[in-house]
């Protein structure tokens, strides 16, 4: 149980991931950066106790940021997109109204 939580690390919750999980059934979570798209399904579909379709994954380069003189830059990291088959949702995206 431990290994499937070091692979997901967490939701990412922007305005673009809340119109993807309203409107096409899709999430998007941070995970670690040599999880493979087989390791993300088993892990998404063990924790939340739902049907995968498809996953889809962007590695997110680190911006190069600033402060006074002294240049530095963020890390890398794993972006997964999760498509949920028909009838399954993830409780944690949800938005009451």
């Amino acid at each position: 149980m431990n290994q499937l939580h070091q692979i997901i690390k967490r939701p990412v919750v922007s305005e673009k991931s809340t119109a993807l999980a309203e409107l096409g059934n899709r999430y998007v979570f941070e995970v670690e950066s040599s999880a493979t798209k087989p390791q993300i399904r088993d892990a998404i579909q063990q924790i939340f106790n739902v049907r995968v379709r498809a996953v889809r994954t962007a590695v997110m380069h680190g911006k190069t940021k600033r402060a006074g003189r002294s240049e530095f830059k963020r890390s890398n990291w794993k972006k997964a997109i999760v498509t949920l088959a028909d009838g399954d949702r993830i409780e944690l995206f949800q938005v009451t109204q």
